[in-house]
C-alpha cells in the first residue's frame, strides 16, 4: 500500500491543503494568549477576617478556630493553613486540582455563612475570601504618591476612583492598598479628664454612636404633594464631633472637645508604605489562579489612563513594577531561537544536499509542522510559553526528519535512472512504513508526559502534546507534500559527491570502523554494557533538582525586627534598609510596606519588591545581585532580610521568607517552641543550607491584666466592663460608621497617645462601677509583663510552625533534602511532631521518585509501540539499545555544565528515547528488507543497512542536535528553564551518534545468533511481518 501515491498524482489538491493548513496556523497565532508558563495552578482562596485590637491568641479562638472548623468540612480540600496575629485571621485554602474554583468559591461561602452566628459580634466587617495565591507576587505594583495632599486622602482616591473598576476586571483576583490609610475619625480621649467628670470610655462610646446614626424617617404624603424627611442625625465633621455633648456638669454642658482631641486621620495608625524612599500608596494587584497573566496586565495597563484622568494633578501614579515586562521578553528570546534553530536546520540540510530544490522540499516541513501546530494549540486553548515554544524549537529538529529521510530515499532511486515520478513513487512506497514507525515511536515516547501527576503533570501535558501535534504534522507533510515536490522538483539526481568530499570520506571511515567492530564483537557489546552501568553511576554522582531557579528580574524580600519592636521602630528600620538597597546600582525601583494588614503578620514584619532593569540593560544576574543585597542588608542594624527571586512557576501557597520550606505540626505548640529552635540550630550547621529561618515567634512581650474578681465584684466592675474599657482605650476600637454616596468611613475610639506608651498608660485608666463612680483600673487587677506568641500558625487545625531554607551555592535541592532529613534523625525528632515539605520542596521529592519510572515507562511504551510494529519481541530491544549511550552522553553533558538533574532535564531525556531510537529502527528496518528480498546474511545485510542508512542518520541527527543548539545557548530572561533542555538533547546526541553506529549492528548481530539458536525456521517466519 502506498500512502502517498494520490497526493504525488494530484499536486493541486495537495498544495492548497497544505497551504490551507498554514493559513489556520497564521491565524490562530495571533489569536493565541502569552504567558510564562500554562496556566496551571492550585484552586487557592484565602479567607481575611480583621478585629483590631484583638491579641494572637483570642484571634485564634474567637475567629480563626470557629471558621476552621467549617471551612475543613469543604470536600475537595487540599490543605488548610491559618495565620492569626494581632488583629488579624487569614485562612489559606488550598483545593485538588480537578476542583473547580467556582465551584469551591460557593462551598466557602456557605461555609462562612454556617460559623457566622459563632464570630464575635463587634467585628468590623464579615470575614472576606478572595482568589488569589499569596505566594505570587502582584502582576503589577502602582505607587501613587502626592506632595501636596495627606496620604488618607490619596488612599481615599484611589480607593473610590481605581481600586474598585480595577477589581472588576476578569481575571483579577485581588486589588489591595499597602499602606492601609484609609481615611477616618480619629476621637483620642484624655482618660484622666473623663474619669474626673464621673465618665467612662463606654459613655464616649455610647454617646457617639447614639449621635451619628443613619436610618429612614419616612415621608408625609398629603392630598397634592409628597414631601420627604430627613435630619442632621450624622454628623461627619472634626467641628460637629468637638461640639457633641457628653453631659451636664454644673448646669454647664461637657462637651467631646473638652476630654478630647478629634483629628482627621487614618483608620489603621499601624500600617505604612513606602515608594522607594516616599511615603505612598501601594495598589498591589494580584490574578486569579489559571488567570493569563499577560492579558490580565494588558487589561490593568488599558484602563489605567483612564482611571488616572479621575484622579487630582497633584496626584502622580507610577507603575513600580511589572512582572509581564519579563515574561513579554522571555517570550521573545524564545521567539527568536525558534527562528534561529530553523535556520541551522535548513543550513544543515543544505550542507549535505548541496543543492537549493533538493534543500527546500525538507526544508518547507518546518514552518507547515510548527505553523500548523498553532491551529491546534488554540483549538486545545493553549498559550504561547516558554515551554511551548520550547516544544516547537525542539520540534525543528525532529520535523525535517521524515521529510529528509522520505528525500534521501527518493534521491537514490533517481540516482540509480528512476523518472521523478517513478523515483517518488517508488521511494515512498517503500519508505512509508519506516516512517509511520519512526513517527508513531517518537510520539508514543511522549505518552508518559501525559501521565505525570500534580501541577508539573498538567503544565507538561501542554509541552508534550504540543511537540506530538507537531511532529505528526510532520509525519503528514513528509507522506503527502514532500514526495509530491520532489517529483516535480527533483529534475536532476542530487550531485552527492559519493566518491569524493567530506562526506564519502567519512562514510569510507565509517565502513572500514564498521569492519574494525564487527570483528570485535564481544568487546563492543562489553563496551555497551559498560554503558548501561555508566548510566547508573552518573545517575548517582549526579545533583537532583526540581525546577531551575528563574530571573524574572525581581525580588521578593522578607524583613524581620525583634519581636518586641514598636511599629515606629519599625518604621525607621523598614525605611533605613530600604535606603542602603536602593543605593546598589542593580536595583531599578522598590516599594516597601509594613504593618498587619493579612500580607504582613505582624507588626515586626514588613515586605519589599524589588524591581531589576530588564534583562537587555545589565549585565549579571539577579543572583548576582542577591549576594550584593544581602550584604548591605547586614550592614544595617536591627533587622533581617532575606531575599528571594519571583518565580513564574508558583507550587507555594504562601510567601515563607526563603525560597523552601517544610512544615512542622504537633498537637500541641509548647513541643514546637520546644524543638523548633533545636532543628533550626541543626540546619544552620549543615553546610549546604543557608538562611535558615522559622515563623515561629513565642518571644512578644505582653502585659497581662489579672483581674481579682473579688474587688472588681465588691466594686460593682464586671468583667466586660474591664476588658470593653481596655478595647476602647487601646483597640482602635471602630465605634461608628460615616456614611457617604461614595465611601463609607469609620469613627475610631482611643486614648489620647502621649498617655499610652507603655505600661504606666494603665495607672491613668478607670473602669465603671456600680456606683456611677469610675474606679482606677489598678484596684481591681493588677498587671504582670510576661512573653507571649506573636503568630499562631495552624496547619489542618493543628499548631504549625514553617522552617524556611535558601541552598548554599553549588548545592543542589536533592542534597539539602537529604541533609534536613539527616538533622531530623540525628536529633531524634519525636514522632509526635510531624514534618512535611511544601510546596516546591514537596514537589520535588515527588518527581524524584516519578522521574526514574517515567523513564522507564517511557522506554517500555516503546518497546510495545516497536513490538507492535515489528511483529516482534526481539528487534524492539536492538532497536533500544540505542538509549544507554544517549543517557550517559545527557548525563555527561550536566555533569560537565555543572547543571543539575532536574524536571526539564528528564524531559529531555524522555525526547531522546524517542530520538536515538531512530538511528536504530533505520538499521534494522533495511537489514530486515535486505535479509528478506535480497537473500543477504545477517552480517551482510546489516553491514550494508548502516552504510546506505549512514548519510540520512546523520542527517537527521545534525539537524536534531543544531535544533536544540539555540536552547543550549540561550541567554536572556527565562534562560534558566531552556538551557537543561538544549545540554541533555546537545549531549546525548553527540554521545549515541558515535556509539550506536557501531553498538546497533554488534546488538543485532548477538540477537539474531540467539534467536536461530532458540527459535525454529518456521517459528522465525511468523515473527517477521512483509513489508
Amino acid at each position: 500500500m502506498n500512502i502517498s501515491r494520490p497526493f504525488i498524482l494530484r499536486p493541486v489538491a495537495t498544495s492548497l491543503l497544505m497551504l490551507a493548513m498554514l493559513f489556520l496556523g497564521m491565524l490562530s497565532w495571533r489569536l493565541l494568549p502569552v504567558a510564562a508558563l500554562p496556566q496551571v495552578e492550585y484552586p487557592i482562596i484565602q479567607v481575611f477576617t480583621f478585629h483590631p485590637g484583638a491579641g494572637p491568641e483570642v484571634t485564634a479562638r474567637s475567629i480563626t478556630g470557629p471558621l476552621e472548623k467549617q471551612l475543613g468540612q469543604i470536600p475537595g480540600l487540599k490543605q488548610m493553613s491559618s495565620t492569626s496575629s494581632g488583629g488579624a485571621s487569614v485562612i489559606t485554602l488550598q483545593f485538588a486540582l480537578e476542583v473547580d474554583l467556582g465551584v469551591a468559591e460557593q462551598e466557602v461561602q456557605a461555609a462562612l455563612n454556617t460559623a457566622n452566628s459563632l464570630l464575635p459580634s463587634d467585628l468590623p466587617t464579615p470575614p472576606i475570601y478572595r482568589k488569589v495565591n499569596p505566594a505570587d507576587a502582584p502582576i503589577l505594583t502602582l505607587a501613587i504618591t502626592s506632595e501636596s495632599l495627606p496620604l488618607p486622602t490619596v488612599h481615599d482616591l484611589v480607593d473610590t476612583r481605581m481600586a474598585q473598576k480595577l477589581a472588576q476586571l476578569q481575571g483579577v483576583g485581588l486589588v489591595s492598598l499597602a499602606g492601609g490609610q484609609r481615611p477616618a475619625l480619629r476621637i483620642q480621649v484624655n482618660p484622666t479628664a473623663i474619669a474626673a467628670y464621673g465618665l467612662s470610655l463606654n459613655d464616649v462610646r455610647t454617646a457617639v454612636s447614639a449621635t451619628n446614626v443613619n436610618q429612614p424617617k419616612g415621608s408625609f404624603d398629603g392630598p397634592y404633594r409628597s414631601t420627604m424627611l430627613d435630619a442632621n442625625d450624622q454628623i461627619r465633621s472634626v467641628d460637629d464631633y468637638e461640639k457633641l455633648i457628653l453631659t451636664w456638669v454644673d448646669d454647664a454642658p461637657l462637651r467631646l472637645g473638652d476630654v478630647a482631641t478629634i483629628v482627621d486621620g487614618a483608620e489603621d495608625r499601624f500600617l505604612a508604605a513606602w515608594a522607594d524612599t516616599q511615603p505612598a500608596v501601594l495598589l498591589n494587584v494580584q490574578k486569579q489562579p489559571g488567570a493569563n497573566v499577560i492579558d490580565v496586565a494588558d487589561r490593568v495597563q488599558a484602563l489605567l489612563p483612564q482611571l488616572a484622568a479621575t484622579l487630582p494633578n497633584a496626584v502622580d501614579v507610577t507603575v513600580l513594577s511589572d512582572r509581564t515586562d519579563s515574561i513579554r521578553a522571555s517570550v521573545r528570546d524564545v521567539q527568536k531561537e525558534l527562528l534561529f534553530a530553523i535556520a541551522l536546520v535548513v543550513l544543515v540540510t543544505f550542507a549535505f544536499l548541496r543543492s537549493v530544490p533538493a534543500t527546500i522540499i525538507p526544508s518547507i516541513a518546518v514552518p507547515l509542522s510548527l505553523v500548523g501546530t498553532f491551529a491546534f494549540m488554540y483549538l486545545a486553548e493553549f498559550s504561547i510559553n516558554n515551554l511551548s515554544l520550547m516544544a516547537l524549537t525542539i520540534a525543528t529538529g525532529f520535523v525535517v526528519d521524515d521529510a529528509i529521510v522520505m528525500l534521501e530515499n527518493i534521491a537514490r532511486h533517481r540516482e540509480e535512472g528512476a523518472s521523478p515520478m517513478d523515483a517518488a513513487l517508488k521511494g515512498a512506497k517503500e519508505i512509508g512504513f519506516t516512517l509511520v514507525s519512526l513517527t508513531l515511536s517518537l510520539i508514543a515516547v511522549l505518552i508518559p508526559l501525559l501521565f505525570m501527576a500534580d501541577v508539573v503533570g498538567r503544565m507538561f501535558h501542554e509541552f508534550a502534546v504540543t511537540l506530538a501535534v507537531a511532529i505528526g504534522i510532520s509525519l503528514v507533510v513528509s507522506l503527502t507534500l514532500t514526495p509530491m515536490m520532489c517529483a516535480r522538483m527533483l529534475r536532476q539526481p542530487l550531485e552527492l559527491d559519493e566518491d569524493r568530499g567530506l562526506i564519502a570520506r567519512l562514510i569510507q571511515r565509517y565502513g572500514t570502523a564498521l569492519d574494525w567492530v564487527l570483528e570485535r564483537q564481544r568487546a563492543t557489546m562489553a563496551v555497551m554494557l559498560g554503558t548501561i552501568a555508566l548510566t547508573g553511576l552518573l545517575y548517582l554522582l549526579v545533583d537532583k533538582d526540581f525546577f531551575p531557579v528563574q530571573d524574572s528580574g525581581a525580588i521578593q524580600v522578607v524583613t524581620e525586627a525583634p519581636q518586641t519592636t514598636s511599629f515606629a521602630n519599625m518604621s525607621n528600620r523598614q525605611q533605613a534598609l530600604a535606603a542602603a538597597l536602593l543605593e546598589d546600582p542593580g536595583v531599578s525601583s522598590l516599594s516597601s510596606f509594613i504593618g498587619v494588614d493579612g500580607t504582613n503578620t505582624t507588626l515586626n514584619s514588613g515586605r519589599m519588591l524589588i524591581s531589576l532593569p530588564p534583562h537587555g540593560e545589565r549585565d549579571e544576574s539577579v543572583f548576582e545581585v542577591i549576594e550584593r543585597l544581602r550584604e548591605r542588608a547586614q550592614s544595617v542594624p536591627g533587622i533581617d532580610a532575606w531575599f528571594q527571586p519571583v518565580q513564574e512557576l508558583s507550587i507555594e501557597d504562601r510567601v515563607s521568607r526563603t525560597q523552601y520550606r517544610f512544615t512542622l505540626t504537633a498537637a500541641s505548640s509548647d513541643d514546637l517552641a520546644e524543638w523548633v529552635p533545636k532543628l533550626i540550630a541543626a540546619l544552620n550547621a549543615r553546610p549546604e543550607l543557608q538562611d535558615v529561618a522559622s515563623d515561629l515567634q513565642q518571644q512578644g512581650q505582653e502585659a497581662y491584666i489579672d483581674i481579682d474578681r473579688d474587688a472588681a465584684a465588691r466594686l460593682g466592675v464586671s468583667v466586660s466592663s474591664i476588658a470593653d474599657t481596655l478595647q476602647n482605650a487601646f483597640g482602635q476600637r471602630q465605634i461608628a460608621t460615616l456614611f457617604t454616596q461614595a465611601n463609607q468611613y469609620r469613627v475610631v475610639l482611643e486614648v489620647d497617645q502621649r498617655q499610652a506608651t507603655g505600661l504606666s498608660a494603665l495607672q491613668n485608666l478607670y473602669v465603671p462601677t456600680s456606683s456611677g463612680e469610675p474606679a482606677p483600673l489598678s484596684s481591681v487587677a493588677t498587671v504582670k509583663e510576661r512573653q507571649a506568641p506573636l503568630l499562631i500558625n495552624h496547619q489542618g487545625q493543628f499548631p504549625s510552625a514553617t522552617v524556611s531554607f535558601n541552598l548554599t551555592p553549588g548545592i543542589s535541592l536533592g542534597k539539602a533534602v537529604t541533609a534536613i532529613e539527616t538533622v531530623q534523625q540525628e536529633i531524634a525528632l519525636p514522632l509526635g511532631i510531624e514534618c512535611r515539605f511544601q510546596g516546591a520542596a514537596e514537589a520535588f521529592r515527588a518527581s524524584l521518585a516519578n522521574s526514574l519510572w517515567l523513564i522507564l515507562a517511557a522506554i517500555i511504551t516503546m518497546y510495545v509501540v516497536l513490538g507492535v510494529l515489528y511483529e516482534s519481541a526481539i528487534h524492539p530491544v536492538t532497536i533500544l539499545s540505542t538509549l544507554p549511550s544517549a543517557t550517559v552522553g545527557a548525563l555527561l553533558a550536566l555533569l560537565i555544565s555543572g547543571q543539575a538533574f532536574d524536571l526539564i532535564a528528564v524531559i529531555g531525556v524522555v525526547l531522546l528515547i524517542g530520538l536515538v531510537k531512530k538511528n536504530g529502527i533505520m538499521m534494522v528496518d533495511f537489514a530486515l528488507d535486505a535479509q528478506r528480498h535480497q537473500g543477504l546474511s545477517p552480517r551482510d545485510a546489516i553491514h550494508r543497512a548502516a552504510m546506505l542508512r549512514f548519510r540520512p542518520i546523520l542527517m537527521t541527527t545534525l539537524a536534531a542536535l543544531f535544533g536544540a543548539l539555540p536552547l543550549m545557548l540561550a541567554g536572556g530572561s527565562g534562560a534558566e528553564l531552556r538551557q537543561p533542555l538544549g545540554l541533555v538533547m546537545v549531549g546525548g546526541l553527540l554521545v549515541s551518534q558515535v556509539l550506536t553506529l557501531f553498538t546497533t549492528p554488534v546488538v543485532y548481530l548477538f540477537f539474531d545468533r540467539l534467536r536461530s539458536r532458540f527459535v525454529s525456521d518456521d517459528d522465525e517466519a511468523l515473527t517477521e511481518v512483509p513489508q
